[in-house]
């Protein structure tokens, strides 16, 4: 493999409801939400690169309550010495290390709601990361 993994761990948290009334309107209304997911990659030393995957629970429209409930789950990987190739790094932090790490990601996300009362949270098991590589190519 061109890399390895060398550490992970989630570095930040928040999970606000700020009202009864909001967690009441967001029990009911779970599904009009949708997962936004976003990744950097940050050079910590030569080789070295944190990749901060981000999961996120946005209202689909206005008029729905507003939360705040984001995970970002770092994940610390080691290049091999031979890898130069930049396009190749790309797609290891953009497609390949959150490929390996979502489920975890995932997993405690889910767990998060749950614990929180929420027992209806539908969070794609599968993300296919290779297409959202690509799609954000094209824009």
């Amino acid at each position: 493999m061109s890399f390895k993994i060398i550490g992970k761990y989630i570095k930040d948290l928040n999970f606000n409801i700020p009202n009864p009334k909001t967690f009441f309107l967001l029990s009911k209304n779970i599904s009009n939400y949708k997962i936004n997911i976003d990744i950097k990659g940050d050079q910590i030393k030569e080789k070295i690169i944190e990749v901060k995957t981000t999961l996120n629970l946005q209202p689909t429209s206005e008029s729905f309550e507003k939360i705040n409930t984001t995970i970002v789950f770092a994940t610390i990987i080691e290049l091999s010495e031979k890898l130069k190739n930049k396009k190749e790094i790309e797609e290891i932090i953009l497609i390949k290390v959150p490929s390996l790490i979502y489920p975890e990601l995932r997993k405690i996300f889910v767990f998060i709601f749950e614990s929180s009362g929420f027992k209806d949270v539908k969070i794609s098991e599968n993300v296919d990361f290779e297409k959202l590589y690509e799609l954000k190519k094209v824009q």
